[in-house]
């Protein structure tokens, strides 16, 4: 459970029924609480030396909801900023605050209005944050699961790495929510995963909501070459069907496989922010390549690719249950 040293509240959030709660729970803590101005935030950064410990309310402002293709059509943010430090990321590199949003009840009015033309669509959870870690305050993830179920065209998903899912397992979900689990190695997570919970765990958490009756996948990312890295990788799917065998899913559980890849920009801050950084790549061994916003990111070269793919249809063949590969890029 995430428990930031200090909270801030912005004063347009105080007019909201659910910061009341949250200032009741976090004072209930004994936390440090300061109200301070609309968009004061360099205030805030500046008297915390840990801004990923620090908890923001605030009121959700945009007029719409930003596009979130491949894994669904539109993103909803209840949460932004992550408790997690993995190193690759851009998030934590940010060192940003985490941030939630008081004004839940608009976030679903705008659901119900993009949803109205009579067509299925799938909100997306995860976008700018894990949702997981601020689950215990707000229970927006709570809300949305049973807001969802009720609605005809609506579907919800999420991805997270971590594992405390219980508040989640005896809701009315109609298996309109499905939940994401990203997973990795054991050498991947112990070296660039601080902060987060170990691979068995991530698993037993997907076991306990297939259980649950939720559809449930796996996003295995970043997948990173590196000595011993398919023995690692092979253990990883050993792993899933030892844990999962007695899980029996309602539905196909879903695989998106997203190789290691990086803008240059990106891994040169990455050596401002975090002290003594290693990541196993070297841009002289990969490839670079365009993407769709004319910026290019390098990544694995044609050859390695092939043989990421060989080795996850390989071993994803040998599971025990129904399952889909939706990607191995």
């Amino acid at each position: 459970m995430f428990k930031p040293y200090h909270v801030y509240i912005e004063k347009e959030a105080l007019s909201y029924k659910q910061t009341k709660e949250l200032k009741k729970q976090l004072e209930s803590r004994h936390l440090p609480i300061d109200v301070i101005e609309n968009g004061q935030t360099k205030v805030a950064k500046g008297r915390d030396t840990s801004g990923d410990e620090v908890l923001m309310i605030s009121v959700y402002k945009n007029q719409e909801f930003r596009a979130a293709p491949p894994f669904a059509d539109y993103a909803i943010p209840f949460v932004s900023g992550c408790v997690g430090r993995c190193e690759y990321c851009r998030a934590a590199q940010c060192r940003s605050f985490v941030r939630v949003y008081v004004n839940e009840n608009d976030l679903l009015k705008k659901v119900k209005r993009y949803a109205q033309k009579g067509l299925a669509v799938t909100f997306e959870g995860s976008l700018e944050a894990d949702p997981i870690p601020t689950e215990p305050y707000t229970h927006a993830l709570a809300h949305m699961i049973e807001f969802t179920a009720k609605q005809p065209n609506v579907f919800f998903t999420f991805t997270t790495k971590f594992t405390d899912v219980d508040s989640l397992l005896c809701l009315n979900h109609q298996e309109r929510t499905k939940v994401r689990f990203s997973i990795n190695t054991d050498t991947v997570i112990s070296s660039f995963e601080e902060g987060t919970p170990s691979m068995k765990e991530r698993i037993m958490a997907a076991f306990k909501m297939m259980k649950a009756g939720y559809p449930v996948g796996f996003v295995i990312a970043p997948v990173f070459v590196y000595p011993n890295w398919k023995e690692d990788y092979l253990m990883l799917i050993k792993r899933l069907k030892e844990y999962l065998e007695s899980a029996h899913p309602s539905q196909p559980v879903t695989f998106e496989i997203m190789a290691h890849r990086f803008m240059k920009v990106a891994k040169n801050h990455l050596f401002q922010v975090v002290e003594d950084p290693y990541l196993p790549v070297d841009i002289q061994e990969m490839s670079y390549k365009y993407g769709p916003y004319f910026y290019g990111k390098n990544s694995y070269d044609v050859a390695t690719m092939d043989q990421i793919k060989e080795l996850f249809e390989f071993g994803l063949a040998h599971l025990p249950f129904n399952y889909e590969i939706k990607y191995i890029v």
